[in-house]
């Protein structure tokens, strides 16, 4: 009874241990990265005072075809040994020998993979040694710049076993992507039909197969996956070889509708793509057209691999979909700073976020030149109004006072804007200087509290003087409240390029006779005017989930390349099981854990079904 006692024990912690650890197999590390030791030779440590005839002896017993010695390593010998016999067989009768010490494979090292491209010193999501993160892109970098030696995602341990994805194309659904960049065009998906020569598709406005990226966030994002490595230039993706499938569904200003996201999604999986990448979101409201997309994605064994957003919040109490959609293909990404704590901008949710990445300061290839063009609202303003400017318009607080909501007039925020009113307020802007970009774009961070039938307008004209009197209309907003938070939007004005580009807002009201509800009306913190030139040479460093989100979809790739025979159950499987355990990720994820591209590879699921009988 104590026997079977003892046996039963022994096999409960062995199935433990299988159920809570990834289980590396014998011959694991063989099987993933070729031969680990020389396949015909073994190490021999002699006993002291063994003489060389005696070495010689034991070896020629057991067949070996030669013997090296060392003269400064006077106890260690090689053996080579006899065609037929394996290295696991002569470890057995040499190590039965009375003359052998021990005895060992001849171990095979390899030096660390690490790309030669310039910029890799920059990567910290593949290499964290504490480095402080460079660079003014955009509008600079958030805090910290410098991080913990350590924190990152074990590419280069990755590297040494995988670093070619591209039999695994992964579609980037996003704002397209520049092609013709350097870093990318080597890697860029190409359609064996020969129909899409530009690696992907347009479903922006009429739509085309020109999937050119007009905005960057693509290109960032594509750059993240699979940036050609190794390859003296720029950065490197976590792919150094990819098939990145360009697919343009949001616009110039990054924003996209529904009816072409989801054709951008059923492109992807009707011409191949094994792995989706959507690094966007949207309200928290459930679209079904959307989910349905996602369906048809799993019904062809897709992985959509998505972002958890941007906003700070739990999204398991403000819904943000895609992540909130709860399909078994679908792996939502949060974003993890330097140090490995949830980056301040970051949603969470304990039951919609899989797992975290690096998403701060990541640097990757971008679009083309940009520009940017401030303005402080403080000068050159005309407004007009109605009503009393002073006694409840909303421009002259707001414009008047300079940058930022906190003005001087503290009444806004709680003074209601006039009943019956038309305010307007605009600027000439010279835009000349941008007569030779590819887009430009109104950059404008505000908070608009106008209640249902009152407008909050935007125009430009092209000739100077009042836009809303003859102009081109670029935004409406009603029935919106963010109270005294501030949202940001963009707004293509291409055709606004000329040296009289007049830009202007407007925010109008109901008469009084119909007036019921009234609201605090509008404040703009910041006015931008930026310029994108497209070019094949351009890189940028920015933050968001959108920046974790290609991390770990490059990392699904890698494994999914490297196990052909995976379904994207498989590949999920890896990458949720074989994360680190992250400490600030402890019940703001499924997993709590943060993505380790060699323990994803590493990892083997715990075997099921076993059945033990106790003899």
């Amino acid at each position: 009874m104590m026997k079977k006692t003892a046996l039963v024990a022994v096999l409960s912690c062995l199935q433990l241990l299988l159920a809570q650890h990834p289980v590396l197999a014998a011959g694991f590390q063989s099987s993933i990265n070729g031969n680990q030791y020389a396949p015909d030779e073994i190490i021999v440590k002699f006993k002291p005072n063994v003489s060389l005839s005696a070495r010689s002896q034991t070896a020629l017993t057991f067949g070996a075809q030669s013997i090296q010695t060392f003269s400064d390593l006077s106890d260690f010998s090689v053996a080579k040994l006899p065609a037929g016999q394996t290295v696991t067989q002569a470890l057995s009768v040499y190590s039965n020998d009375p003359n052998v010490e021990y005895v060992q494979p001849n171990y095979i090292y390899h030096a660390m993979a690490v790309p030669n491209d310039p910029d890799y010193a920059q990567l910290w999501a593949a290499k964290n040694i504490g480095q402080s993160i460079t660079g003014t892109y955009p509008t600079g970098l958030p805090a910290p710049i410098t991080g913990t030696a350590g924190d990152d995602m074990n590419l280069e341990a990755a590297w040494n076993v995988q670093t070619d994805c591209s039999s695994i194309t992964v579609a980037v659904v996003d704002s397209g992507v520049n092609y013709n960049s350097t870093d990318l065009a080597a890697n860029m998906w190409n359609d064996p039909a020969g129909i899409y020569t530009l690696h992907g598709k347009n479903f922006v406005g009429l739509g085309s197969n020109d999937p050119m990226d007009y905005y960057g966030h693509g290109t960032h994002v594509a750059g993240i996956i699979g940036a050609v490595g190794n390859n003296s230039t720029g950065t490197t993706g976590v792919c150094w070889k990819a098939s990145i499938m360009a697919v343009r569904a949001l616009d110039t200003t990054g924003s996209g509708f529904t009816s072409k996201i989801i054709q951008g999604i059923d492109f992807a999986v009707n011409n191949g793509a094994k792995i989706i990448n959507m690094s966007l979101g949207g309200l928290n409201v459930f679209d079904q057209a959307y989910s349905d997309a996602i369906t048809r994605a799993q019904s062809s064994g897709v992985l959509v691999v998505v972002a958890a957003g941007n906003e700070a919040v739990n999204n398991e109490v403000t819904l943000n979909y895609p992540c909130n959609f709860t399909h078994s293909n679908l792996l939502c990404v949060a974003a993890l700073d330097q140090n490995y704590a949830l980056a301040n901008f970051s949603n969470w949710g304990a039951s919609s976020v899989d797992i975290g990445a690096p998403g701060t300061n990541i640097r990757s290839t971008w679009a083309g030149s940009k520009v940017v063009m401030k303005d402080t609202l403080s000068s050159g303003w005309i407004f007009s109004s109605t009503t009393s400017i002073n006694g409840g318009g909303w421009g002259y607080f707001l414009f008047n006072s300079g940058p930022g909501i906190a003005t001087p007039n503290t009444s806004w925020g709680s003074r209601q804007y006039n009943a019956g009113t038309d305010d307007r307020v605009y600027k000439t802007f010279n835009l000349s200087g941008m007569a030779g970009a590819d887009v430009v774009t109104l950059s404008v961070v505000a908070a608009i509290n106008v209640v249902n039938g009152d407008f909050f307008n935007g125009s430009f004209n092209t000739t100077g003087g009042d836009p809303f009197l003859s102009g081109t209309p670029i935004f409406s907003a009603t029935n919106m409240k963010t109270g005294t938070s501030a949202i940001g939007t963009e707004f293509d004005i291409t055709a606004c390029r000329s040296a009289t580009c007049t830009l202007g807002a407007q925010l109008t009201s109901k008469p009084a006779t119909l007036f019921s509800t009234r609201d605090i009306g509008v404040a703009i913190p910041r006015f931008n005017i930026e310029s994108l030139t497209l070019n094949s040479t351009s890189y940028g460093t920015i933050s968001g989930t959108s920046m974790a989100t290609p991390e770990v979809a490059g990392v699904a790739a890698l494994v999914w390349a490297h196990n052909p025979q995976f379904i994207y159950s498989d590949v999920i499987n890896a990458i949720k099981q074989g994360g680190r355990t992250t400490p600030a990720l402890a019940g703001k994820t499924t997993t709590g854990k943060a993505v380790d591209a060699m323990r994803a590879l590493s990892y083997i699921a715990p075997p099921t079904g076993i059945t033990v009988k106790v003899q």
